[in-house]
């Protein structure tokens, strides 16, 4: 196995240990958001639920505590969400834009989401352009664990992701993706991170093509009580990695990864609907993604209903 999936794996195994290290201590800190408080009297003795108690009810997953990402996959609890992104990256004499729609609900514990991409892509005279593969995703919590004050708050679940191509000549290989991911939450600071296998099937040189996906999103949430911008409940820095590594088909062992410094804006609700505006920077972190993009700009605009 190559040093890069290694140390991408084992860099996400290690940030998770060194949090839960810090429960101890955080049990002296106060909470920043009301979802998460201990238990009231006339609560049950027992908070946990779900399969093999395996959820607690104390936890802040699912209740909009964690920013929507931008290039990393969302592991969050929808309800019901609706967004629209364009990505645009440029690399010497070429440019590419993307073009995201996406739909997400919530059925119980359990989010399904839909997204459609459009991309234009220009290498100096010549145009490629068209719908990309349509996506189909879920994904389910397992597991939680909530520190007696719920100041360390972390949730570790599954998903599943399937490529459907379109046949265009963007889109021709199916893909699917297994993912585990891990969302933490440290008083006001959040960490969703994830990891993932993707398989390609179908004809042409991608065939058969397997990548190891991995990034993270750390996110630092600042009240409308500390920063009274007028109409926004929240200002959220974020900063992002995606990474992934091909794995065969004689790309082996290159590795790309790609950086995003960005800010999520919650506003405040308009009858039943929250906007949550989003802009980002795109940049390379290592060699390999400076093959692929020199700069690139993300802009976000997510409805929740």
């Amino acid at each position: 196995m190559k040093k890069s999936f290694r140390d991408g794996l084992g860099c996400f195994v290690s940030s998770l240990a060194v949090f839960a290290a810090l429960t101890a201590s955080a049990d002296n800190a106060a909470p920043p958001f009301a979802a998460a408080q201990p238990l009231a009297s006339d609560s049950p003795a027992n908070p946990r639920y779900g399969l093999f108690d395996g959820l607690d009810h104390r936890s802040q997953y699912g209740v909009g505590v964690f920013p929507e990402p931008f290039i990393v996959d969302d592991s969050d609890l929808e309800v019901n969400e609706f967004r629209l992104d364009w990505q645009h990256t440029r690399l010497d004499d070429t440019h590419s834009d993307l073009t995201t729609v996406e739909v997400e609900k919530g059925f119980g514990e359990l989010t399904v989401e839909l997204e459609v991409h459009y991309e234009r892509d220009v290498e100096g005279t010549d145009v490629t352009k068209g719908f990309d593969n349509v996506d189909l995703g879920a994904r389910y919590p397992l597991y939680q664990y909530v520190s007696q004050n719920g100041f360390f708050d972390t949730t570790f679940g599954i998903g599943f992701e399937m490529g459907i191509p379109t046949e265009s000549a963007l889109g021709k290989n199916a893909e699917s993706v297994p993912k585990v991911f891990n969302d933490l939450i440290l008083g006001n600071f959040t960490l969703q991170s994830i990891v993932g296998w993707s398989h390609l099937f179908g004809p042409g040189d991608d065939g058969g093509l397997d990548t190891f996906e991995y990034g993270f999103v750390a996110g630092f949430t600042i009240q409308h009580d500390n920063l009274p911008i007028p109409g926004v409940m929240q200002l959220i820095p974020v900063f992002e990695m995606s990474a992934e590594t091909a794995l065969n088909n004689g790309e082996s062992g290159h590795n790309s990864m790609i950086g995003n410094l960005a800010v999520r804006v919650n506003l405040k609700s308009i009858w039943h609907i929250q906007p949550r505006l989003g802009v980002g920077y795109i940049f390379p972190i290592n060699d390999g993604a400076r093959q692929e993009v020199r700069n690139g700009v993300f802009t976000s605009l997510v409805f929740e209903y």
